[in-house]
């Protein structure tokens, strides 16, 4: 079918791994659009792959938790007429879901607290706009 897919320099899925389906897709295509098979998708099993270390295997399966299906995931691409572009569209994605999963989490936010000019000109507004709220009150 397809060739292995490079997710990182040190991550390579076999071809054996990968699972393609493929059925006809709707939208444009003209009478060819009945007869072809031009939808993709395409499947990996997380849980099972020789390709991952504990560890990787572990982030994968926390972070697209909502995505796997007994530990198997999928993607498909149907957006291209051609089956052949459906499946580069696919195997991207699926690179691109790895590799954004397998991602160091981003340091946390260490919290800061306003400048003190910052708060001023904060209350200063406050003040104005509460003292324009209170010449347009009625005076009776």
């Amino acid at each position: 079918m397809a060739g292995a897919i490079e997710v990182t320099n040190s991550l390579v899925i076999a071809p054996d791994e990968l699972q393609w389906r493929f059925s006809r897709a709707g939208g444009p295509g003209g009478q060819g659009v009945n007869t072809t098979d031009s939808r993709v998708q395409l499947s990996w099993d997380v849980a099972n792959s020789p390709a991952l270390t504990d560890v990787q295997r572990e982030r994968l399966s926390t972070r697209l938790g909502n995505r796997l299906v007994d530990g198997v995931l999928t993607v498909t691409a149907a957006e291209y007429r051609s089956q052949k572009r459906n499946r580069e569209a696919a195997s991207t994605r699926l690179a691109a879901a790895v590799r954004e999963a397998l991602a160091p989490p981003p340091r946390t936010r260490r919290p800061t607290r306003p400048t003190r000019g910052s708060v001023e000109r904060r209350i200063a507004g406050k003040k104005q706009r509460s003292e324009t709220k209170r010449l347009r009150r009625s005076t009776d």
